[in-house]
């Protein structure tokens, strides 16, 4: 995740979370509390924790071994309880921020909980995250996105966004995790509306549940049509990926994001691969990236956009 990465740069951090996550343990606490979902954000809170590994294990550890809590995750579980007793997600992640020592905040991108919808070429709704994320394309594409309510924006996060300097896209799921901030009412005007300059992440691979055959021209048209206006700079991985993870991936059917983005003077090619392949905690069942950007390189990139 960038944000580990950013930490360690004099930089005011925000990051701004989804709130349509309702699967594996977020899903189920989601369920039971009826609260805004909280894995993104616990997500974040350990990337951003200034305390060494061991809160940042704390956050990331899930439950294995005990029935009633097997493939619970321990952060999920501290930020739900936070939510229950102060009323809110985002008082939560206030309390949070300062238990953990956070260098930046976390923000819901709206108060309200809602569903993600896919409409697909086909004709075919899907109306929940994690049936959309465990879904497989088989030809077929996400034509239209959108959320159940429909929900506004956060007000700090317009906020944040206003006075941003630089505002990163990506890297995340196409549709699942990037598109399912930019559909919340507002974000596009508030994004059209900053001084901020605009810096799209491209993914490593493709996704079958979402991108199958997805270059990195076809990421950037679906970003740029939703927020309606184009992106400022474009950082794409030149690295070449390992033959034995693309091996891996392909068995999924997934494959290296093809690089179509010719002279484009907004791309910025590096060499931005993190080393092995991630490995995820006991007791996750969800389908995991291997392959992961260099935290440490892909901030510097951006630090050096503010330059």
């Amino acid at each position: 995740m960038v944000l580990a990465g950013l930490k360690h740069f004099p930089l005011d951090l925000t990051a701004v979370v989804p709130v349509t996550d309702d699967g594996g343990s977020t899903g189920r606490l989601r369920d039971e509390f009826g609260f805004l979902p909280v894995g993104d954000a616990r997500q974040c809170l350990a990337a951003l924790s200034t305390d060494g590994d061991d809160f940042r294990q704390l956050l990331l550890y899930r439950f294995d071994r005990c029935q009633g809590l097997k493939g619970h995750n321990l952060g999920n579980l501290i930020l739900t309880a936070l939510e229950d007793l102060l009323g809110s997600e985002p008082a939560a992640l206030t309390a949070a921020a300062k238990i953990f020592r956070l260098k930046g905040r976390v923000l819901p991108v709206s108060l309200k909980l809602v569903k993600l919808v896919a409409e697909y070429g086909s004709g075919k709704t899907i109306k929940s995250e994690h049936q959309i994320e465990v879904n497989h394309l088989n030809g077929d594409r996400i034509i239209k996105l959108a959320t159940e309510p429909v929900a506004r924006v956060n007000p700090e996060v317009k906020q944040a966004i206003l006075a941003a300097d630089l505002i990163t896209i990506g890297p995340g799921d196409l549709y699942d995790s990037l598109m399912a901030n930019l559909v919340i009412k507002g974000m596009p005007l508030a994004l059209r509306k900053t001084k901020a300059k605009l810096v799209h992440i491209v993914n490593l691979m493709t996704l079958n549940s979402q991108t199958s055959d997805m270059s990195a021209k076809d990421h950037l048209k679906v970003i740029e049509d939703y927020l309606g206006r184009s992106i400022d700079w474009i950082i794409i991985n030149k690295q070449p990926i390992p033959k034995s993870i693309k091996q891996a991936y392909g068995r999924y059917g997934e494959f290296p994001v093809k690089d179509d983005l010719g002279q484009d003077q907004r791309v910025i090619r590096r060499r931005l691969l993190a080393g092995g392949i991630f490995q995820k905690p006991k007791g996750d069942t969800l389908k995991r990236s291997l392959l992961r950007h260099d935290s440490v390189k892909l901030a510097k990139t951006l630090v050096n956009l503010l330059k």
